[in-house]
Parts: structure tokens; sequence; C-alpha cells
């Protein structure tokens, strides 16, 4: 029976309802499916994973059924009439601002509190994780290309985020390239000494040098 006075409902409640609108899930197969999709753009889902869809189901918005693969019990969610008229409704709305979490910029806006070497540690593990990012995207791409995606009646619209994902990744791997360049010709964090001052109006347009990441993702870009 659904309760009573339902909780308040969060981003990664509709997260979960938008999955289950597309088809019914084991929570296994939604972990695989949030880390394959929302993951990109709203990584909350997957620390929430295992006890949304049971609130989801206590407020009438979706289903559990008992199924079993051989010996192995699981349990298979689905989305209600419920559920995708609150789903709807959510669309319905205008999405909150935008909103980051970069654990890197913090490091770099107190990095004067450091050393230079813990700066460019800092740098160096943003543009790689750009780069093994964009690499993971491009496979996605691939996947895509080859008719593989599992969806494609939803493909148009994995496309436009995955164009976003990959400018976002290209950009950071670029930036954080450059900031390494600056950081590099400074005496310490604290100091960026006279070239550092020289440097310190933001400039409009970022160096325009092709590098591995860009290249990963030519063929993206050329079928957009």
């Amino acid at each position: 029976m659904p309760t009573q006075t339902a909780a308040p409902r969060t981003t990664t409640s509709y997260a979960i309802l938008g999955l289950l609108s597309v088809r019914d899930w084991s929570t296994y197969e939604l972990a695989k499916q949030v880390r394959r999709s929302l993951r990109w753009f709203w990584p909350r889902t997957e620390r929430k994973l295992y006890d949304e869809p049971k609130r989801l189901v206590a407020d009438g918005l979706a289903t559990a059924t008992k199924q079993y693969t051989g010996q192995r019990p699981r349990t298979v969610y689905g989305i209600t009439e419920q559920g995708r008229e609150q789903l709807r409704r959510w669309l319905d709305e205008p999405p909150a601002t935008r909103s980051v979490e970069f654990e890197g910029m913090l490091k770099l806006f107190f990095a004067d509190a450091g050393s230079l070497d813990q700066l460019t540690a800092t740098l160096t593990t943003i543009e790689r994780d750009a780069a093994e990012r964009l690499a993971e995207l491009a496979e996605v791409n691939q996947h895509n290309l080859a008719g593989a995606n599992k969806f494609p009646h939803r493909l148009h619209l994995s496309v436009l985020a995955l164009r976003l994902h990959v400018e976002q990744e290209i950009a950071v791997h670029n930036w954080a390239r450059w900031a390494r360049t600056q950081a590099a010709a400074w005496p310490t964090t604290r100091d960026p000494g006279q070239l550092g001052h020289q440097r310190g109006a933001v400039r409009t347009r970022r160096p325009r040098r092709l590098d591995p990441a860009q290249i990963a993702m030519t063929s993206i870009r050329r079928r957009w």
C-alpha cells in the first residue's frame, strides 16, 4: 500500500523513474545503466540506487516483482501509471540552476596553501582524467555508430547529451594543460612573478593546438 504522506521527491527519484519509463530493470541492471548514462551528469543516482526504487514502490510510483534466474532470486522494478504522471509533471517544471562538483578546482583555488609540485600534480590528474573520459566517450560513440545501442529509438537524445559531454571534457583537458604551462613559470604558488602577473588577465581565446584527446573525438564531431 502507498504511504499516506510521501517524502518530498528528489531529482534522483525522477532519474530512476525516467529509467523505469524506458523499461523494467533489476537493481543490477539499473546500476549498469546508470553507470553507462546518468553518471555523466547526475552521479548522485549511483549513491542512492539501492534505496530509491524501494521508496518509489512505497509511494505507489513503481512496482517490485520477484523473479528467478535459475535458483537466484532478483527483484525487477517497473513504473506505474501514477509514476508516469509524476514524471510528466516533473518534466514540465523548469530545471534547477546548473551546479558542478569539481574537487580539483577546489585544490587549485587554495593552492597557495601548498607547493607548486602539489598544484602541478592536481592539474596533471585533471588533464589525465579528462583524457580518459574522452576515450570512454569515444567508445560510446563507436558503439552507437555500429548500431549496437540498446535503445535505438532514443538515440537522438543520447546524441544531444554525448555532444555536451565531449565538449566539456575537451575544454577541461585543454584548460588543465594550459594552466599547468602557466604555473610552470611561477616561482611559488603565492607569487607568480612578473611573468605571471603579465599573464594574469584572462584571455578569451585558448590555444588551438591539437592534442590526443581532441583527435580521439574527431569521429564524433564529423558526425555532427
